[in-house]
């Protein structure tokens, strides 16, 4: 039985809980203003969308939440008996994967945003019953990125089907330049390649037969890979691997190690986005196209696209006819081309909306005929695909599985898919803690940030960017939901600072800059402190000024030496689409020698309650005044 059906007889037994706990809350706060909840599947998401959406909407009080990439985290929201926001957000999308969800959320096949769809992009969300409960954001473009410079430098011609993006490779093999490769590590790299390899058989009548039975199975039918179109989509993976000259080792590789030659023209070709196609043109100065998963002929070339996320909304919404008519003119306005706009921040995208032209794209060039003619395949990406993809995928590349074994395994893995990190209880928690903020900080992210300091025995830690995905309940932990405490990809630092060099992270972390950029916008982004408290007025609304630090109640001295653990994402602070500021140049350098950099910020978490057996008992670490 799979993983995710064990969760849809526990979500049938919760529901009618988690539908009575939300009955007594208000969608207007005391200011009366209609609250709306957004959980954002990467903090990727909060650079122009959130700030737009709150000008466009002042009469709205917005709450963003940097959640996490899979419908396993929204089901476990509800199995555990909580509410899922207004609004969820998730990229990592198959109707297979959501089907647990759709009691819990809106139809919104009838209303106008739905309409502004092209209905084939729709008809793929559609339930068998004809609820649409998903809406798709605009489409990533993950395909072959080539270096065009160095295909002119060397006289080889772009290739228009495999036979020449072979011939190509061969080529650039034969000059000291590795023509194809690609960061295999990791689960979305096997799944793209294996299935964009293979698309005009995935894309045929009974490869898309087979896809919507998959999509839309039961307890009692579960479905398996087909006897017709997935033995040739192994066959042709098989081939693959060969033509691009893999060599052993190579599945280890990640993006760094994959991107760094590209950069110095030592590999022409790797697998990515049109997104980072453009950037790498505009910023590095290379030439860089994106071409199709290649067929035997030019027409059988196809594009490789995702949505950048789908869009849902909570059930819960219709309780109150306000808020569903304020959320549903969000949605609205989210999809519209200037909404859509916000969400891709002039990344190279695809619509899937009528009259929506986000980008016109310099690295598409080479593969507009694929989307004059509609070559555009929407990867399958159910969770169970995704970790297979990698598991099977890594054991062809290294020759344990060819390709009868991988589609062999492949089929077992999928009708009885199980996470290794959801299924095992690590630890039993004794103690709820809301990460509501209040005028004293988020008791869940204090005591998510406790945890980790104690793990690395620092004297005090500093969270910074968003640090806590959601409450922390009481109960059994599996260590993927510990693991969904903790947003991701976060770096950690430790090592000793003074108290004067503590006090400029804070005035980094939290004052108004001269410029006026503001590295608060929300309460919920506010720096989570363990160790040292600090007390700050709002003197405008999401405008702090720091008033002080002290260390157990007494006032930080700023001539004593403190071991300083720092975690959290600089991009999210300095980059000019997010808060615009930068950290002080001299701090940058210092914290620099003590980057924990193979360990990650998870990593810390896990370890720390391998010890504890708990998440820790929280503090309150900041005091918020209000004044002038």
């Amino acid at each position: 039985m799979k993983t995710k059906r064990l969760i849809a007889l526990l979500l049938a037994v919760v529901m009618a809980a988690a539908m009575l706990a939300g009955c007594g809350e208000s969608s207007k706060k005391q200011d009366d203003k209609i609250a709306i909840s957004m959980y954002m599947w990467d903090r990727s998401m909060l650079k122009g969308l959130s700030p737009w959406l709150e000008k466009k909407f002042p009469d709205i009080e917005f709450t963003f939440i940097q959640s996490f990439n899979t419908m396993e985290y929204y089901k476990d929201l509800l199995a555990r008996g909580e509410e899922i926001p207004d609004i969820i957000t998730c990229r990592r999308f198959s109707l297979n994967d959501a089907a647990p969800l759709a009691d819990h959320l809106m139809d919104l096949s009838q209303t106008e945003v739905a309409g502004t769809f092209y209905s084939s992009y729709l008809e793929v969300n559609r339930e068998t019953n004809g609820a649409i409960r998903w809406l798709p954001m605009c489409a990533e473009v993950d395909c072959t990125m080539a270096n065009k410079d160095l295909f002119d430098q060397y006289g080889i011609p772009l290739p228009t089907n495999y036979a020449e993006f072979v011939a190509a490779i061969d080529a650039f093999e034969a000059v000291g330049i590795k023509g194809y490769q690609t960061d295999w590590d990791y689960d979305y790299t096997c799944l793209e390649t294996m299935q964009g390899c293979a698309i005009p058989e995935l894309m045929s009548l009974e490869g898309t037969q087979w896809r919507m039975a998959y999509e839309s199975e039961t307890e009692e039918e579960q479905v398996g890979l087909d006897d017709v179109v997935w033995p040739k989509v192994f066959e042709k993976y098989e081939q693959f691997l060969k033509d691009v000259r893999f060599e052993q080792g190579d599945e280890e590789l990640r993006f760094s190690a994959t991107m760094d030659p590209y950069y110095q023209g030592k590999t022409a070709m790797v697998r990515n986005t049109a997104a980072l196609a453009d950037n790498i043109t505009q910023e590095r100065g290379i030439n860089s196209v994106i071409l199709p998963y290649f067929g035997e002929t030019s027409e059988d070339n196809w594009l490789l696209t995702y949505p950048m996320c789908q869009l849902a909304v909570s059930k819960t919404v219709e309780r109150d006819e306000a808020k569903r008519k304020a959320v549903l003119e969000v949605l609205s306005a989210i999809f519209s081309e200037e909404g859509q706009k916000q969400v891709a921040y002039g990344t190279s995208v695809l619509s899937y909306n009528k009259e929506v032209n986000i980008t016109s794209s310099p690295a598409l060039e080479y593969v507009q005929d694929c989307i004059d003619s509609n070559h555009l395949y929407m990867r399958l990406a159910s969770t169970e695909v995704f970790a297979v993809s990698q598991d099977v995928g890594h054991k062809m590349m290294t020759g344990e599985y060819d390709a009868k074994a991988g589609y062999d395994a492949f089929n077992a893995q999928i009708t009885n898919f199980k996470d290794p990190d959801a299924v095992e209880v690590m630890f039993t928690q004794e103690t709820a803690y809301s990460n509501d903020f209040t005028d004293h900080g988020s008791a869940a992210a204090s005591s998510l940030m406790n945890t980790i300091r104690s793990s690395m025995e620092a004297d005090m830690a500093i969270g910074f960017s968003p640090t806590v995905s959601t409450s922390i309940y009481a109960g059994d932990y599996t260590l993927q939901q510990a693991k969904w405490v903790l947003t991701a990809r976060n770096s950690v630092y430790q090592g000793e600072y003074t108290g004067e060099e503590v006090w400029r992270f804070m005035d980094w972390l939290v004052n108004v800059k001269e410029d006026g950029s503001n590295p608060i916008h929300h309460r919920n982004l506010m720096p989570v402190t363990s160790g040292l408290e600090y007390t700050v007025t709002e003197y405008e609304r999401g405008k702090f000024r720091l008033e002080k630090v002290t260390v157990n109640g007494e006032p930080l001295d700023e001539n004593a030496t403190y071991n300083l653990m720092l975690v959290g994402a600089d991009t999210f602070l300095e980059h000019e689409t997010f808060c615009n500021c930068p950290m002080p140049a001299d701090l940058k350098e210092k914290r620099q020698a003590y980057l924990v950099d193979d360990f990650s910020s998870q990593e810390c978490m896990q370890e720390a309650l391998e010890k504890t057996r708990q998440f820790l008992e929280p503090t309150e670490y900041v005091t918020i005044l209000q004044g002038k």
